[in-house]
């Protein structure tokens, strides 16, 4: 057993959020398992950029309201409970509602390289704002 203390809270870089997204890492790759995990607080409307993890990613709400979507245009809405796994290779981004806070812990796998993370292109207002109009 090991006690891992608290990490401080860090803002998330601006060249991967739109908004303001505050993140406290939990687990680090590292060696037997190379679990990834963080939890992610964003504030009304912000988001992540499209980005793809090479094993895949668990997200699990933890308060507030937000949106999920997928490259495709596929979104959904999500609240405190709700778990969404995003699969292997596909470009999806998360974020916050635009009237209240969402936080979630984000789960992956990495490997002796990284988290497997390969960031893209920020999500414009124009898909986020359709999307809060079809899942409002």
């Amino acid at each position: 057993m090991h006690l891992t203390p608290s990490t401080p809270t860090a803002k998330g870089p601006a060249d991967r959020f739109t908004g303001d997204v505050y993140l406290n890492m939990i687990s680090a790759p590292a060696e037997p398992a190379y679990m990834v995990a963080a939890l992610v607080r964003f504030t009304p409307g912000a988001r992540t950029n499209c980005h793809s993890h090479a094993r895949g990613q668990v997200l699990h709400i933890t308060d507030g309201v937000g949106l999920v979507g997928a490259r495709d245009g596929h979104v959904v809405r999500v609240t405190a409970g709700n778990t969404v796994t995003c699969p292997p290779g596909e470009d999806h981004w998360h974020g916050a509602a635009d009237t209240t806070l969402m936080a979630h812990l984000a789960l992956t796998v990495g490997d002796r390289t990284g988290d497997g993370t390969t960031w893209l292109e920020p999500v414009t207002d124009e898909p986020y704002n359709a999307a809060l109009a079809a899942h409002h």
